[in-house]
């Protein structure tokens, strides 16, 4: 008989590494709302745009990449969604010309959209230990905090299938009005409590939280598939969080502790 997986105890003493990122928070639970597909040639999303607009941010995706890229960001498909997305698509009109620059910025409800390079990052370290399918791409995620739904779109062009999870019921209106023109199918957005995780759409091949919280919720760990992983801010000590991995096996638990970030705190609950 397989050893059941042991957790990690937390909060984990860590020693913090490089520099740190700022990005956005929330969760949420029950209540699942899909939203169906409209593509670019190539057969990926595309946020519909005014001409002017769109034709202005091809070379700023472009630049944002090659920034990305100099990072050291390198899988390829990770690349490809962050240089297709419409950052500016999911900001208020005012905070347009600042879309594609490497900074948070307000969403509303004391929440942010993530930077690019920290959506980037987290997107890539899923990569690197979920489970993949034959075409490359994860299996079903599940995205702690949709905020504005500009991760979840991302990680809708990488993953098969994506659960979005929201605790905040006007952030949720929001990110369904971001992507009710981009009828994305592969995209479900979710009202609940993102603490819970979505225990309908498990096991996932891999999690992501855009919130960070004293330690990684058991739910999660429940959910996730053997082979998956969860990429998930953690407190590390008072007011520092730390970027931590977990990936499950049938031999147990292992956690590794990355750089130090900063995200909005983890709560419980619909609001």
């Amino acid at each position: 008989m397989a050893t059941p997986p042991q957790r990690p105890g937390f909060p984990a003493r860590i020693d913090l590494g490089r520099g740190a990122a700022t990005p956005p928070a929330r969760a949420a639970a029950p209540r699942s709302a899909p939203v169906r597909a409209a593509v670019t040639g190539d057969g990926l999303p595309v946020v519909p745009a005014a001409a002017s607009t769109l034709r202005d941010s091809i070379p700023a995706r472009a630049r944002m990449v090659q920034q990305l890229m100099a990072e050291g960001i390198s899988d390829p498909l990770v690349l490809r969604a962050m240089g297709t997305v419409d950052r500016h698509h999911f900001v208020d009109g005012a905070l347009v010309p600042q879309a594609y620059e490497d900074t948070a910025l307000p969403i509303g409800l004391g929440q942010t959209i993530s930077k690019p390079s920290v959506v980037a990052r987290m997107l890539e370290l899923l990569m690197q230990g979920g489970l993949r399918c034959e075409n490359g791409k994860l299996g079903r995620v599940l995205d702690i905090g949709t905020g504005c739904g500009y991760q979840a779109v991302v990680m809708g062009q990488i993953c098969e299938e994506v659960y979005s999870i929201e605790r905040l019921r006007d952030l949720h209106e929001k990110a369904r009005a971001n992507l009710r023109p981009m009828r994305i199918a592969n995209v479900h957005l979710i009202l609940g409590d993102g603490m819970a995780g979505f225990a309908k759409g498990a096991p996932y091949a891999g999690i992501v939280a855009a919130a960070g919280g004293e330690a990684v919720p058991d739910a999660w760990i429940d959910q996730l598939a053997y082979g998956g992983r969860i990429v998930a801010p953690v407190a590390a000590a008072p007011g520092q969080q730390a970027l931590i991995v977990i990936d499950k096996s049938r031999q147990g638990i292992r956690q590794t502790v990355l750089e130090a970030v900063n995200f909005v705190p983890l709560k419980s609950g619909v609001a």
